[in-house]
């Protein structure tokens, strides 16, 4: 890799936050833009759940596969868009639990009750929620400082959050036997994590 690209700046990246912005909103525009042409499919709740889903599945690894790239282009300031990167995660996460919680259920508590109960699958998704919520709750500067060490322990939630959200995905699929997507997002998950497990070893023994 030459040195040029090893030297893009911290600057640079924050340049790019806008574009990347962009990026992030597109499965949002895309949802406008079909609901303006009449064209969310004949059940357009389940099409917006299922959507929602994939994309909160999708900038999840996005996301925890920021650290790997930083390593692999030797470019630190990458992490510069772990951030947003995080909170697309859990604002379609959001838009996710809405649609259930809006459309599916039309915010009847006891229903809702009900059916995280009675539905393995939705209780681990609602799991996988709110630890979220708690990790973007607490992303900003401020709350880094106020929790110092204990920050990083709480955010590494997020590998928790990975598999909860396999989990979730797997038992909504699994009664129409359904598996090949998911088994994607499967391998890539494991990869992304069995890459950090030497670094938690080695951590752990400093």
């Amino acid at each position: 890799m030459s040195e040029s690209v090893q030297a893009i700046s911290a600057r640079a990246f924050d340049r790019a936050k806008p574009i990347l912005f962009l990026i992030g909103l597109y499965p949002l525009l895309r949802w406008v833009f079909l609901a303006y042409q009449n064209d969310l499919t004949a059940n357009p709740v389940e099409f917006l759940t299922r959507s929602s889903g994939t994309w909160t599945l999708v900038c999840l690894l996005v996301t925890l596969s920021i650290s790997p790239l930083r390593q692999w282009l030797k470019q630190p300031a990458l992490l510069r868009w772990r951030r947003m990167c995080g909170l697309f995660t859990f604002f379609y996460a959001f838009l996710h639990a809405l649609t259930w919680a809006g459309w599916d259920q039309s915010f009847a508590l006891i229903p809702m009750l009900n059916d995280v109960w009675k539905r393995p699958f939705i209780l681990v998704g609602a799991a996988a929620f709110l630890t979220m919520s708690v990790l973007a709750v607490t992303s900003t500067h401020g709350w880094m400082r106020r929790l110092g060490r204990r920050w990083q322990q709480l955010h590494s939630t997020i590998y928790l959050i990975g598999i909860l959200a396999i989990l979730h995905y797997w038992w909504h699929k699994q009664g129409k036997s359904d598996f090949d997507t998911v088994l994607i997002y499967a391998a890539v998950l494991f990869v992304l994590l069995a890459w950090r497990v030497p670094r938690a070893i080695k951590r752990l023994k400093a």
